[in-house]
């Protein structure tokens, strides 16, 4: 039973009336849901102090203080819905890559992938490679109650973005390159990452998240044309091994608005829009039967409270006549940001929103 479905004859899930995952489904909601990516993590004290001491993928390896820097943000801001915390190189450091997530530069791949031999790397995920994620989000279902759980993954683009680049990367050149210059190559990379990525999100589903991300972090480096012949058949393989599970499948990348029809069609429920592009807009691109979320530049938190009102309700305004809208930033909660900040946003679109 997913956290989504309502079952003949049977009680929903909690979460199922949540204002949330009613906005997933388009329907009328009791005020507009507002949850915050990165919410669990940098902008906290609280997760600095039970993080001090720990590398960054270690803490996502141990299941109680993932339960705990997941549910920081849901105490401290009241937010509609938790994200599980965890990076998108998790599951591959489960399969055995060797890889670093180094502070102030990001994952860091010891043996980029950039041949046939390379692909050897890629195994198949279990969900015993990942017991710790399981074990985590039963903890959290049982904390959480009625607030939902979004579970979550990187996109294979992105993933392979990292795992050719050997890390973060401005230009993505050796990533363009194989794309380009071997594209039988390019895509059986990307197909081995739709399954590990699929089964990521499974073993999450199956844990209990009633929603889950797909993050195309650098998806917004290519051109339409590339990214429907490249990147969208392993996109859409993702959203399809997760479709009979009935949980809300969002799909978010940033710099993303000449993609967004496209990454909808992929096969996502919601589609997440970065702060570039007007919710209005982003409708008319990513057509009916869609919800949207989003999309406050995180840098207007930095700003006066009267600053932060005033561009809440320009968003609020251009998702107006939206079918469904989930309040977000444009992108993740930026380190410095004052937690506090974030507590006032969330209040200021419950109260302004009431039906």
């Amino acid at each position: 039973m997913s956290a989504n479905d309502r079952p003949d004859g049977q009680q929903p899930p909690a979460t199922y009336e949540s204002a949330f995952l009613k906005a997933c489904r388009r329907e009328p909601v009791p005020h507009t849901p507002v949850w915050f990516m990165r919410q669990a993590g940098r902008s906290l004290p609280e997760y600095l102090k039970v993080r001090e001491g720990i590398a960054m993928l270690d803490s996502c390896t141990r299941p109680e203080l993932v339960a705990e820097i997941t549910l920081q943000p849901v105490r401290r801001h009241n937010v509609d819905a938790a994200i599980y915390f965890s990076d998108i190189v998790v599951p591959l450091k489960a399969i055995g890559i060797d890889l670093d997530i180094k502070p102030g530069v990001g994952p860091v791949v010891e043996n980029p992938i950039r041949t046939r031999a390379d692909l050897a790397q890629l195994r198949d995920l279990t969900p015993e490679d990942v017991s710790y994620v399981t074990e985590a989000i039963g903890l959290l279902t049982a904390e959480l109650g009625p607030t939902p759980l979004i579970g979550f993954a990187g996109a294979p683009f992105t993933l392979a973005s990292y795992l050719v680049e050997g890390g973060p990367s401005k230009n993505h050149e050796h990533t363009k390159a194989l794309m380009y210059g071997d594209p039988q190559l390019w895509a059986d990379l990307l197909d081995r990452l739709a399954e590990i990525t699929s089964a990521f999100l499974k073993v999450q589903i199956e844990a209990g998240a009633s929603a889950v991300q797909l993050f195309d972090s650098w998806v917004g480096a290519l051109a339409p044309a590339d990214y429907r012949r490249s990147v969208m058949p392993a996109s859409t393989k993702v959203f399809e091994s997760v479709a009979s599970y009935g949980v809300p499948r969002i799909h978010f990348g940033v710099g993303t608005g000449e993609l967004l029809g496209l990454m909808g069609e992929a096969g996502a429920d919601v589609v997440g829009v970065d702060w570039r592009v007007p919710l209005d807009v982003a409708a008319t691109r990513v057509g009916p039967g869609k919800a949207l979320q989003g999309n406050l530049d995180p840098a207007v938190l930095f700003s006066t409270t009267e600053a932060v009102e005033t561009k809440t309700r320009e968003v609020l305004d251009a998702a107006a006549g939206l079918e469904g809208h989930i309040f977000n930033l444009g992108h993740g909660v930026l380190p410095a940001t004052d937690p506090d900040a974030l507590t006032r946003l969330v209040d200021y679109v419950h109260n302004h929103t009431a039906r």
